[in-house]
């Protein structure tokens, strides 16, 4: 097993961006309490409780504070809701120092993030190792676990509606945190005062700062930047206007050699406004009206050029829309009622090799309309049901074409400029029953069913910011999951503990995987690489919390089962997919020591995950060419690390003024975990060797902050 020295941390990053660079050149109802609680003229989150936890009807949400994220120690000395999001019950990461997130079976890519209703498609920096999202901006989230409102679509797995805080609108705030590797800065501030608010903030790394430090390394580049800002504005009492602008972007580069670059830019602007309420003596109802301009650009840019080799590849996801919504309360129910209409634009891939330039791209247009109703049948029953119907229609420009069963063009055409060529039509149901006999005890049980028209191929076990993606097509159908959950929880009269038991079966139709003897980069026509089945996952989720006192905290064990079946593929027989971890235990503590020091720790064990590996080989002319008997037919070893963390945080100045020192350790006892599994050759092809690649060893870290 190799050993990556942790001290060394940024070389490492280095070397991980250049090794996935090299190997890719080889190959309406949305969250109904939160529209309750949400006010014109200031937004106000309430924390979830135990209770709420037993009250809500929808199963299979999650929903998370900023202020939770200090519960779980920091890597790096950033609160990371990435991270904290991977240790709830049903959620896995998907490797070591990833962002991505896998949910009941389904692949990261299967997931939809929104931010504030704007899409993002890349949750991390520097491959995952620090979130996307700076906390400073956050306000909520909600993760629903495949059973979401009719208003939410575009994903078959699981949907991260992530919510900004506006600025105060009465003082100005501002804050500073120095980490090992980044710094980021925070200003808030009233523009008219109870008004109008703006709030900025920004985060740079500067590990290419340490690079030129270094004369063999000084004319490297390694870094990330983001910013976020919202401007918050009430006009009247009955309407607010935000919009909140999201950029990222990271560089790594190696001399002229090689050169790697990925950017996030999403934007929303969404008016609420409220037509009546009770007050006016019109009518027993509140209705309120969000309208939001939506737009998220994705680019990904890689190049090489060593000893005579010159290669690029990019990619992108454009799209820009609108999004209606109608919100109406009428005694003790409330419908959402609303459409979406956006225009995507899709570049697969474009690659340069010398003479051979290769590019593909796609444009489509995806409308949605929705219906949802949440209805209190009694004191003990309520309902939340909802249907979605939702079109995507291919449009013309570029090129489409036929296949044979192997694979092969038979037919190429092109139609006229934005003209549709081909349309899917999905109804997609959804339904979520809660009975509450008691204040203490609740049963949930629900169905959904949600679709994908977007797909993405990765080029290894886990995703990178250069995944090819391509959409549903001629050739590509939707992804479509349909869901069943059941679940009973469980409280204790004071809320100090709560216990919770889910179990799911999730059956899901167009699961694509590669062609037997294909890869990444084997053709340009990503349809042309991958067949089409069906996957199916089923599991138990286990959560228990502590919820007061000086020690709280959760543990959460998931017991899962996740696998496709794919003609061409394995013979046509089941197979485990590649995301398939049996076991999945997460420890999460937090022990306030006193008033200014806080203890978090944490303790992760996951199953090995499926791969596959060669059962023999041939030679062939001086080649060894492997054989693969079984997709996915081996495991890595299993995974598991304990993190520690400790938080100083005191106020003076009469409370204007806070500091704060994090110290913390990640992987406290050195465990060197798989990150990739590589097959090597002896010098006369005689032996293979399978070689383990671990990305860390024990990691400290330590941050300052101040806010003021």
């Amino acid at each position: 097993m190799k050993k990556v020295n942790s001290v060394r941390l940024c070389w490492v990053l280095l070397l991980w961006h250049i090794s996935n660079g090299l190997a890719y050149s080889q190959s309406l109802q949305q969250d109904t309490t939160r529209m309750k609680e949400q006010k014109l003229n200031e937004v106000v989150i309430s924390s979830q409780t135990a209770k709420r936890r037993i009250g809500e009807v929808q199963i299979g949400s999650e929903r998370m504070q900023v202020k939770e994220l200090t519960s779980s120690p920091r890597l790096l000395g950033e609160a990371d809701i990435m991270r904290s999001l991977q240790l709830l019950p049903g959620v896995k990461a998907e490797s070591d120092a990833s962002s991505g997130f896998q949910v009941r079976g389904g692949m990261a890519s299967q997931n939809s993030i929104l931010y504030d209703d704007a899409p993002v498609y890349s949750g991390g920096h520097l491959a995952g190792l620090f979130s996307a999202f700076n906390d400073d901006a956050l306000s909520s989230a909600t993760l629903y676990k495949g059973l979401a409102p009719a208003m939410f679509g575009g994903a078959s797995s699981a949907f991260f509606d992530i919510y900004t805080r506006s600025a105060d609108k009465h003082n100005w705030h501002a804050g500073l945190n120095v980490g090992l590797l980044s710094a980021k800065a925070l200003v808030e501030a009233p523009v008219v005062k109870e008004k109008m608010s703006l709030l900025v903030c920004a985060r740079r790394s500067y590990a290419d700062l340490l690079l030129k430090a270094s004369d063999d390394f000084k004319d490297n580049t390694l870094y990330f930047y983001d910013a976020n800002a919202k401007l918050d504005y009430t006009p009247t009492d009955r309407d607010q206007v935000q919009l909140s602008l999201f950029g990222g972007k990271d560089r790594t580069a190696v001399k002229q050699m090689v050169g790697m670059e990925w950017s996030n830019v999403a934007a929303s602007l969404r008016w609420t406004h409220r037509f009546f309420g009770a007050s006016d003596n019109k009518t027993k109802g509140l209705c309120t009206s969000q309208t939001s301009l939506l737009f998220s650009d994705y680019e990904t840019d890689f190049g090489v050029d060593i000893l005579g080799i010159d290669l690029s590849f990019s990619g992108y996801i454009r799209q820009a829309g609108l999004r209606q919504n109608f919100n109406i309360e009428w005694g003790r129910s409330t419908t959402d009622v609303g459409f979406q209409s956006m225009l995507r634009d899709v570049k697969s891939a474009e690659w340069q090799n010398v003479n051979n330039h290769q590019r593909e791209v796609r444009k489509g247009w995806e409308n949605s309309v929705w219906l949802s109703e949440q209805l209190a049948l009694s004191e003990q029953w309520e309902l939340s049901a909802g249907l979605r119907m939702n079109v995507f229609s291919s449009l013309g420009g570029p090129y489409y074409y036929e296949i044979n069963d192997v694979g092969d063009i038979t037919w190429l055409y092109r139609t006229r400029k934005n003209r549709i060529v081909y349309s899917h039509l999905t109804w997609e149901p959804r339904a979520s029953l809660l009975y509450k006999p008691t204040e203490q005890v609740s049963v949930k049980a629900g169905y959904s069913r949600t679709s994908q028209n977007l797909h993405a191929l990765r080029n290894q076990s886990t995703s990178t910011p250069f995944d090819r993606y391509t959409m549903s097509s001629n050739l590509v159908k939707p992804q479509i999951a349909d869901q069943l959950s059941l679940g009973v929880f469980l409280m204790t009269p004071g809320q100090d503990y709560d216990l919770s038991v889910e179990g799911y079966y999730r059956d899901i139709s167009n699961v694509l995987d590669y062609r037997d003897g294909l890869s990444f980069s084997s053709e340009i026509e990503i349809e042309r690489l991958v067949l089409a089945g069906k996957g199916k996952s089923y599991g138990v989720e286990l959560c228990v919390r502590k919820n007061s006192g000086r020690l709280t905290g959760w543990a959460a064990y998931t017991l899962a089962w996740s696998k496709n079946k794919i003609e061409g593929i394995n013979g046509g027989r089941w197979y485990t997919a590649g995301n398939d971890r049996r076991h999945d235990v997460d420890i999460v503590g937090a022990y306030r020591l006193s008033p200014t020091w806080t203890l978090n720790a944490l303790w992760v064990f996951n199953s090995g995950q499926a791969f596959t590996a060669p059962s023999g080989k041939y030679e062939i002319i001086d080649n060894y060419i492997y054989y693969y008997a079984e997709r996915n037919g081996y495991r890595t070893p299993d995974y598991h690390r304990l993190d520690i963390s400790a938080v100083w945080k005191k106020q003076i100045a009469n409370g204007r003024l806070t500091r704060e020192w994090t110290f913390g350790i990640y992987n406290l006892y050195n465990r060197y975990n798989p990150y990739l599994i590589n097959f090597e050759d002896s010098e006369n092809g005689a032996r293979t060797k399978a070689t383990q690649y671990s990305l860390f060893g024990i990691v400290p870290s330590v941050s300052f902050g101040l806010k003021f």
